[in-house]
């Protein structure tokens, strides 16, 4: 999809010309700004800053929004995304977090699409192995992906640390392999490249990320996920319920295959005493 930028475009209007200009020059109003104030920065009436939008690709402005935030909050390091937050008292920071999550979440319901959620899980299930790349706090949602999969009998494996390791795990990617590229924000740079050797080998990319940009760039098929945090680090609230979502698309895509799995891996956490026993009671030794 097309970012704004400030070079006319010729097949759209002046009025919607307009609208791309001043997104261009207002990158935290096209952020955080509602229809109105776009509008009335802009000169124009709120329908035509939708059909901007529209034009552009997305469903509303709600999705071209999410694609404006995540790219301006791309542009900010650490600290002035800290800086961003530093008239907000530390109490009640929870309960923020929480209806930050939620609002999160919310926007995931328009930004994930069902079609390339769907097509993630066929490529996840039909994969000779899938490799699970990501790095940092990125790593929380990709860690369950590569955790709960095996148990359902699906080779999937999370390579987080980078470097030689990560070149290990590549080697061997081609054809009939998926390569899931977890990054958010800033975008590392392993991660990132970790795509594009995939892609150009053959393998099947799938990124989750918040932003058309990046991995994504790379992959055929994109969850796009909001990530926008309280302080100086991104939320993956959002990306962990998109992997349980997946998790339970391949559960029901595998049916009796991953019900054998399941009960050949609660065999073994009998056998090694993994769990407690019912009641929260220690499980007595084997």
């Amino acid at each position: 999809m097309t970012k704004p930028d400030r070079t006319p475009h010729p097949q759209l209007s002046p009025a919607l010309n307009r609208v791309a200009d001043t997104l261009a020059a207002n990158p935290e109003l096209g952020s955080h700004g509602q229809v109105a104030e776009v509008a009335r920065a802009a000169g124009v009436n709120p329908s035509t800053v939708v059909r901007y939008a529209q034009a552009l690709g997305y469903n509303g402005w709600p999705a071209l929004q999410q694609e404006l935030r995540a790219t301006y909050l791309a542009g900010l390091n650490a600290r002035e995304t800290l800086r961003r937050h530093n008239g907000e008292e530390s109490s009640g920071a929870v309960h923020r977090a929480l209806r930050r999550d939620l609002a999160n979440l919310r926007a995931a319901l328009d930004t994930v699409d069902p079609e390339a959620a769907d097509a993630a899980i066929e490529a996840i299930h039909t994969a000779e192995r899938t490799l699970v790349v990501a790095s940092g706090s990125y790593v929380a949602p990709a860690h369950l992906l590569a955790h709960l999969g095996p148990t359902m009998g699906l080779p999937i494996t999370l390579e987080g640390r980078g470097g030689v390791h990560l070149a290990t795990a590549l080697s061997g990617i081609g054809p009939g392999d998926c390569v899931v590229a977890v990054s958010f924000w800033r975008q590392t740079r392993e991660t990132l490249l970790a795509a594009r050797i995939a892609a150009e080998a053959g393998a099947t990319v799938v990124a989750v990320t918040d932003t058309n940009s990046g991995v994504a760039a790379h992959a055929r098929h994109v969850l796009k996920v909001p990530s926008e945090g309280l302080s100086f680090f991104q939320s993956t609230t959002a990306a962990v319920s998109v992997v349980y979502g997946l998790l339970a698309g391949l559960g029901a895509r595998r049916g009796a295959e991953a019900d054998a799995a399941l009960r050949r891996t609660e065999e073994l956490w009998d056998t090694l005493g993994a769990l407690g026993a019912p009641g929260g009671s220690p499980a007595a030794p084997h």
